[in-house]
């Protein structure tokens, strides 16, 4: 099924190329001429191709010259969304207060409980040397 989906699409592609080239009624105009048939088609397909090519260059150079700007662009935008995160966070710390003080109470009990072990563990020490 696979390779028969994949042939057909295939075979539609190629119907498609040989329908957008084919010279049959491609007429180019060219100041009062009148090109038709294969010289008509041939200067159609060279002078589209020199177009494409024109319009590549000036893409390329739009996207360096946008790269360049946005570069910029985004060193100023990492500095503002820093700038955010601080304000933010200042403005957020008093509405923290009420998880802040659980939080520092369990902190308490735990370096209590901390420091008494490591007070006995030094005591139990002194008493075996």
């Amino acid at each position: 099924m696979k390779k028969l989906l994949a042939f057909a699409i295939i075979l539609l592609l190629a119907i498609a190329a040989f329908d957008a080239i084919d010279p049959s009624d491609m007429i180019v105009h060219i100041g009062d001429e009148e090109f038709d048939g294969p010289l008509g088609a041939l200067l159609g397909l060279v002078f589209g191709g020199v177009g494409m090519l024109i319009a590549a260059i000036a893409l390329t150079c739009a996207a360096v010259f946008v790269g360049f700007l946005f570069a910029g662009l985004g060193i100023l935008m990492v500095v503002g969304l820093a700038l955010l995160a601080l304000v933010l966070a200042a403005v957020v710390a008093p509405f923290m207060l009420p998880l802040l003080i659980p939080a520092a109470i369990v902190w308490f009990f735990v370096a209590r409980n901390r420091r008494h072990r490591e007070q006995e563990t030094r005591h139990l020490k002194e008493q075996a040397v």
